[in-house]
């Protein structure tokens, strides 16, 4: 039996990855499930699966969980705020641990399963957009092994050569393409976008996510930060990395070798799919994915993105190329800004100037060390506010 823990059980990705391990009681077991405030959520999830932990970022709702167990009678332990997540990341129990807290939140529980030595079911992009070099180095350094979540990552994954420890010019590959939607903006005019709602971002033409990636896909800031991602994945140049926005969302992503030949993975829009891949792996296991009908979907688009009505995918390569510390400006930056439009405090199209005055004024730093990771992430959200109230 292998053991899993799920960081953010609650989400989106989460409740996919429960979904799958529901379908192989004989080879899975739930070691530990966190969220953040969802009580009754995970509390559910709790009465089903039985984990030995249960995991609330929020102290106050973890205090709720705990009366709901012992009413119910359930052996599951609950713990409370960053080092329950960090203790259950790192339990021995788990084999396996699916990292999928949202946001910057979710780099210091994915690390503790790093450097634990797990094999780590990375759907938190931001943990690599923060700390890629350091992520990476830690992984390499305790033996954890990295299996990429993201639709498009794992695509590339399962289209790359066995062996990358040389880089992609060595193992014969020429270029990635990372495939987008275009979101539920993609034919929309810049005077369209000026009156548009939080919900009207979120309600995504082919994915079922969270609200604070859908607007991220809504922006195109979500193919940003997975180009950022495919460079500290792949060991990739900026330049190596290209986005074809593929409306159809039926191709996840290819590669493409210097000899010519282009390999797609191809799949339904469902997240089930990479995370059965990702816990199966090198083997494969039933997801409960509809198979794919090439006749039902009978055509394949695929157009060049438009930077002027998206120009969050523009400053994302500014960031990677800028190196250092530009990478966690922009997503923190980024969260600020998503956060206030969500709360209806920002208009859509100032999410990316809030960004982009973050970058201008908070210069690149070397990064050595995670407190100096976390210290340009403060340093950022306090700038991204700042620009916020500017604005007031």
């Amino acid at each position: 039996m292998i053991g899993v823990t799920v960081l953010g059980a609650t989400g989106s990705i989460g409740v996919s990855t429960l979904d799958v391990l529901r379908r192989h009681p004989e080879r899975y077991r739930v070691a530990a499930l966190t969220a953040n405030r969802d009580v009754d959520g995970l509390f559910a999830q709790c009465r089903e699966f039985h984990p030995g932990y249960a995991v609330m970022a929020d102290p106050a709702a973890a205090r709720a969980l705990e009366t709901k167990l012992k009413a119910a009678g359930l052996p599951t332990r609950a713990l409370a705020g960053p080092a329950g997540l960090e203790q259950v990341a790192a339990l021995g129990e788990a084999d396996f641990v699916m990292a999928a807290i949202v946001g910057a939140a979710g780099l210091l529980p994915a690390l503790a399963a790093v450097r634990a030595g797990k094999r780590v079911l990375l759907a938190n992009k931001e943990a690599l957009v923060l700390s890629g070099g350091l992520f990476m180095a830690e992984a390499q350094q305790h033996g954890a092994r990295i299996l990429p979540i993201d639709s498009e990552h794992n695509a590339v994954f399962q289209c790359m050569p066995p062996s990358l420890a040389d880089g992609l010019d060595q193992a014969g590959v020429r270029r990635i393409l990372l495939t987008a939607s275009g979101g539920p903006f993609r034919q929309k005019t810049l005077d369209q976008l000026a009156d548009v709602t939080p919900d009207q971002a979120c309600a995504h033409p082919n994915w079922a996510m969270g609200r604070k990636i859908s607007v991220d896909s809504a922006t195109m800031m979500n193919k940003g930060l997975e180009v950022i991602e495919a460079c500290w994945l792949f060991q990739a140049r900026p330049e190596q990395i290209g986005v074809v926005v593929h409306p159809q969302s039926v191709i996840h992503s290819m590669v493409e070798y210097v000899d010519g030949s282009v390999l797609a993975q191809l799949g339904q829009p469902d997240m089930r799919t990479p995370i059965a891949h990702a816990l199966g792996w090198p083997e494969r296991t039933e997801s409960g994915v509809r198979p794919l009908d090439l006749f039902e979907v009978a055509r394949l688009d695929f157009e060049p993105p438009d930077l002027t009505r998206f120009p969050c995918l523009e400053l994302a390569y500014r960031a990677i190329e800028a190196g250092g510390s530009a990478p966690a400006v922009l997503n923190a930056a980024n969260e600020v800004a998503v956060e206030a439009f969500l709360e209806q405090r920002l208009p859509f199209l100032r999410i990316a100037q809030i960004i982009e005055e973050t970058l201008n004024r908070v210069a690149p730093m070397a990064i050595d060390d995670l407190e100096q990771t976390l210290e340009a992430d403060r340093v950022a959200r306090e700038t991204a506010h700042q620009a916020l109230a500017r604005r007031d």
